[in-house]
């Protein structure tokens, strides 16, 4: 699996009320979550954003409450992968759990500026930065993680394994 996209470049603390902010929690559907994806930290995202893109973030990117509403914005959003320093455990989760791509790497994180043109091999956990031309390892999925992402989530995955 890869993906390959422009970046959209956040700090740490990137918390799960700044992705989706709580006014918007009493709906449920995708396309409506992703309306107003990251629009407290960056009112233009969702004007900008196209299908593929890559958020980069530094530490603690979805921290905050537990809701499964944050990876599912982005993800509805177009975002194809999230790369940070380090994620929130409970959104690290909900995120492979709704089928979207994140890694932790923090080279990357640090060196990746909005902008650049990034492409990702999960298989490899390979990142390479396009526009600078240069790469980064970081971790790549395990087999049983690629499986859910390419299944679109958690639940299609053990429904298509019954």
């Amino acid at each position: 699996m890869k993906a390959n996209g422009t970046v959209f470049k956040y700090g740490d603390n990137v918390d799960t009320d700044v992705i989706i902010p709580a006014r918007y929690l009493n709906s449920s559907d995708p396309a409506e979550l992703a309306e107003h994806c990251m629009e407290d930290i960056d009112k233009d995202f969702i004007k900008n954003v196209k299908k593929g893109d890559i958020i980069v973030a530094n530490k603690n990117f979805g921290c905050g409450s537990s809701r499964e509403h944050a990876p599912i914005a982005i993800k509805a959003a177009g975002v194809s992968c999230v790369i940070a320093e380090t994620f929130a455990r409970i959104f690290y989760r909900n995120s492979i759990n709704i089928g979207l791509p994140i890694i932790e790497c923090r080279e990357a994180a640090e060196a990746i500026e909005a902008g650049d043109q990034v492409e990702i091999d999960f298989d490899l956990g390979l990142i390479k930065d396009l526009t600078k031309g240069t790469e980064y390892k970081g971790q790549a999925f395990p087999p049983f993680m690629q499986k859910i992402i390419a299944s679109e989530g958690l639940i299609n995955y053990i429904n298509a394994a019954k």
